[in-house]
Order: C-alpha cells, then structure tokens, then sequence
C-alpha cells in the first residue's frame, strides 16, 4: 500500500495537475493507494502521521509537490525508515534533481514504485529537518521576496520556476546591504567581511537548479557550505550565471566549508530558509544526521556499482 501525498497548489497548480496524471497511471496498473491532501503546512506534518499509523507497514510515502511541502512533512518520516518518493511538482524541485529523480510525472512515479533507496542525511536546527539547505543572507532575502512576489505565481503558470529566481535576484540586488559574518564549522571560527550570503547544503542546488554546492552528497554525513564575500554588487550579479554549473567555487569572493556542524552569525538580522521556507532572522546552528531518511533514487544503483562493483541489489544504504 502507498501513501500519496498531495499538494494541489504547489507550483502554481503544478500539483494537481501532476496528481491527475498520476491517479490515471496507478489505476491502469492497478496499484494500492490511499491518498492524503494537504494545503497546510501547519497541518501536513501531524495529518502525515495519523495517515501512518492506519497500517503497519507502507511500501512508501509518494509526495506530489515541491520542496516546501517535502520539508513540511520531515518530521513525520525522518528517523522512521519509511521510504520516501518524491514526484516533483513545486517551481524548484531541488530535492529531485539532488537525489536524481525525473520531472517527468510518469518518469517519477516508476522511481517510486521501485525499491531501491539512498539512506540521506537531514540537516537539524532548532527550527525543525530540512533537507536540501539551510541559507541565510541575499538567498534567503530572494526567496523571501519570490515566495511573496506575483511573478513567482505567473512563472509557475508557464512552467518557468527558475525564472522567478532570476527575477527576485535582481529585485533583491536593488536593495540589499553586505555586513560581517562568523561562521563556526565543526567549532572552528571563520570571520568574513561584507558577506553576503552563507549556504548550508545536503544537495548540490536549490532555487530551482542553482548549484551552490555542486559537491555536496546527500548521504556523506557531512554538511558543504558556501559563503559568498568581499564582492561588489556587479560581481554578485555576474556570479549568479556561474553558479548555474557550479563554477563559482573557484572565484576569489567564494569559501567552500564542510563538516557536520555549521553555526552561522550575521552582524545585522538577516533572514534565513530550509528548503525554501521561512526560518526567521534569528543567528544558525545547524548539524547532520546522518542516514535520516530513506529516499527512492536512480542514484542508488550508482552508488551500489561505485562502491561494490557488482549489480544491484533490492536496496542500497548509502551512510
């Protein structure tokens, strides 16, 4: 039995839309469903829950949304060896592409319906689990005004999610001010002037494909971190295209840190997001969990080949 997870009104509509396709599919292989709607984060997490103890085993829980509604339900299935599938419908879906699942719906539902799993770590903060990453800074300002914004509704609409991003890049430019921050890796202290953002990454991208970390691994047990710094606004605004392949980690206004606890301290309030969503302005500490979660992925059979040399087996673990 599969627990389908539905966010009607992720990505414009994207949603729903994606769930009509999905319904079809199942019935015509006559697969076992029960299906839960939510529109509430708030209510997704508990509602989750209930859903769960209805049986004793599920053969997995299939979510039909975005990142946002992904990280609204983390505490209902991390640390409870469910396995997780994801068919992308949001404007990012950077948990898709960090765990290598089709946009496609049809594409995305035969992932689920496979039984091959990374064990992925989860990032922890006293605000809750994210999965994707923790940012604070210009990102988070963009994400900020994006998810407020009109233009993220009518790029939704034309299936453009990433030009939101783009979009909201430049609005934030306009009024955004660099100021000093620390930032304490596994305890050690690091000290930037004039930064202007700081990533805390379990997957390579987010902002709808942005590669900010383009090595992180969702299942190293370790946490990669960009900090971006001591750079004009034009500078800013040329590094943007470069982080589309990830090739701004070479440039001298970027650090690259990792480890497996990151606490972050912004001179002056700065917002912050988990997979999107709204963390407030308050200072960040973040750790790894490792092997929190089990996710349906492409991406185990590679990692079985990469590690054994030998062909797949029914299930990777991949801590």
């Amino acid at each position: 039995m599969y627990l389908f997870i539905i966010n009607s009104r992720s990505g414009g509509g994207a949603g729903r839309r994606t769930w009509h396709i999905v319904e079809g599919l199942l019935r015509d292989r006559q697969v076992l469903y029960e299906t839960l709607f939510t529109l509430s984060a708030d209510e997704a997490e508990q509602s989750v829950l209930q859903a769960l103890q209805k049986h004793e085993e599920w053969s997995a829980a299939v979510v039909i949304g975005g990142d946002g509604t992904l990280h609204s339900i983390l505490g209902a299935l991390g640390h409870r060896g469910i396995l997780l599938a994801v068919i992308p419908a949001g404007s990012g879906n950077d948990t898709a592409r960090g765990f290598g699942i089709p946009l496609e719906p049809e594409a995305a539902l035969e992932v689920a319906l496979s039984s091959r799993f990374l064990e992925a770590d989860l990032l922890s903060s006293a605000d809750g689990l994210t999965l994707t990453a923790v940012a604070s800074g210009f990102d988070a300002q963009v994400a900020e005004n994006v998810n407020a914004s009109r233009y993220k509704r009518l790029c939704n609409a034309i299936g453009a999610g990433q030009l939101a991003y783009i979009i909201g890049i430049l609005h934030t430019l306009i009024t955004f001010k660099p100021c000093q921050v620390k930032v304490a890796c596994d305890g050690t202290e690091h000290v930037y002037d004039k930064a202007w953002l700081v990533s805390v990454c379990n997957l390579p991208s987010y902002g709808g494909g942005l590669l900010i970390c383009p090595q992180a691994k969702a299942d190293d047990g370790l946490l990669d971190v960009c900090v971006v710094h001591g750079c004009s606004r034009g500078q800013l605004l040329r590094l943007f295209p470069t982080v589309l392949k990830g090739n701004h980690v070479s440039l001298p206004f970027v650090s690259m840190l990792r480890g497996r606890s990151v606490a972050v301290h912004f001179a002056e309030p700065r917002h912050a997001i988990g997979d999107g969503e709204s963390l407030g302005v308050e200072a960040l500490a973040v750790r790894c969990e490792p092997g929190a979660l089990r996710v349906l992925s492409p991406l185990a059979s590679r990692v079985e080949l990469a590690e054994t040399g030998s062909a797949p087996s029914s299930q990777v673990s991949g801590g």
